[in-house]
């Protein structure tokens, strides 16, 4: 028997709103951060297509925030989500 998925909000830069029909945030669900980006993807193929890239990681100039703790300092992509969580979808900020 599959467990039912834990459903977490995922919040969006401004830069995405424009592919998901000007959201700010979006719930969907997931046993880990990959699945609920997955999701994200699945419903939102062009929102998708500039977090993950084609082989399913996080593209470089993105960051995903699980609460306040950026994934790549957790267990990436596999850290596990609980309902309630919150994911924060930040692209990386470049200067010089």
């Amino acid at each position: 028997m599959n467990e039912p998925a834990n459903m977490v909000t995922v919040h969006l830069p401004l830069a995405l709103r424009e592919f998901v029909g000007g959201q700010e945030r979006i719930t969907v669900a997931g046993g880990t951060v990959r699945q609920a980006l997955g999701e994200l993807a699945r419903e939102h193929p062009l929102a998708g297509a500039r977090i993950l890239g084609p082989e399913g990681n996080l593209r470089r100039h993105v960051n995903v925030f699980l609460g306040e703790i950026n994934v790549r300092d957790r267990q990436g992509l596999e850290s596990r989500i609980e309902t309630g969580d919150e994911i924060f979808i930040i692209p990386a900020v470049a200067g010089g």
